[in-house]
C-alpha cells in the first residue's frame, strides 16, 4: 500500500506543468497553442522569454529529482525499496508526460527524465546532460539531443552497476521519450524539425497574449 501512496504522490508531483504555469505567471501565451505545441522549455523559449524557458526547465528537472529524492530519504522506512522507487521514478515520469491537472496534454519529458537521473545518480545525470549538451551545440536540435541521449543513458548506468531494476526503469523512460519524440524524428528525417531558438513566428504560428 506505501509503494502506491508514493507512486501517486509521484505522479501528482509530475502532472505540474511548468510550461503552462510559468507562461501563466509570466503573461505569455499558452505553450500548447503556438511552435511545436509541447508544453515544455524548448517551446516556450519561442515566445522570445528565456527566463521563463530557464525557470520551466528547472522546474520540470526538479519534480523528477524531488520525486526520487523523497522516495530513497523516505521510502526505506515505509518499506520501499529500489523497485519501488523505480516505481516513483516511472510515475512522476508518466505525470509529466499526461497530467491529470492538464487534461493529460503533457510534455516529452526531457528535462523531469534528466532529474530523476540525477536523483539517481547525479554522475548518470551529468553524463545524460554532458551528451545533451554536446548534440545540442553541436546540431541545434534540442529532440536530436534527447534522442542521443536517451539511447546513451542506460549505457552510463550500466558503468555504475547500480540495481537492474532502475537499468529497466531507465529503458522504459527512454523508449517512451522515443514515443513521444515520433513526429519530431519524422521532422528531424524530412528536414523540417525546427532548431534550437527559433522563434515562434519560424514555427508558422504565433501564440495569443494571455488574459
Amino acid at each position: 500500500m506505501n509503494i502506491v501512496l508514493f507512486a501517486v504522490a509521484a505522479y501528482l508531483i509530475g502532472s505540474i506543468s511548468f510550461a503552462v504555469v510559468v507562461s501563466k505567471l509570466f503573461g505569455l501565451g499558452d505553450p500548447r497553442t503556438y511552435g511545436s505545441k509541447n508544453p515544455g522549455a524548448t517551446n516556450v523559449l519561442r515566445s522570445g522569454n528565456k527566463v521563463a524557458a530557464i525557470v520551466t526547465l528547472i522546474g520540470d528537472g526538479f519534480k523528477g529529482w524531488i520525486a526520487v529524492w523523497l522516495a530513497q530519504k523516505f521510502g526505506p522506512q515505509f518499506g520501499i525499496d529500489d523497485g519501488g522507487i523505480a516505481l516513483v521514478a516511472i510515475a512522476v515520469f508518466l505525470g509529466h508526460l499526461w497530467p491529470i491537472f492538464f487534461r493529460f496534454v503533457g510534455g516529452k519529458g526531457v528535462a523531469t527524465m534528466f532529474g530523476v537521473l540525477i536523483g539517481i545518480n547525479p554522475w548518470l545525470g551529468l553524463g545524460a546532460l554532458a551528451t545533451w549538451g554536446i548534440i545540442a551545440y553541436a546540431f541545434r536540435y534540442s529532440s536530436l539531443a534527447a534522442l542521443v541521449t536517451c539511447l546513451f543513458a542506460p549505457f552510463f548506468y550500466t558503468l555504475l552497476k547500480g540495481p537492474d531494476i532502475i537499468l529497466l526503469m531507465i529503458v522504459v523512460m527512454s523508449v517512451l521519450l522515443v514515443y513521444r519524440h515520433a513526429k519530431n524524428i519524422g521532422n528531424l528525417l524530412a528536414g523540417k524539425e525546427s532548431r534550437i531558438g527559433a522563434k515562434k513566428s519560424e514555427t508558422n504560428s504565433k501564440a495569443p497574449k494571455a488574459h
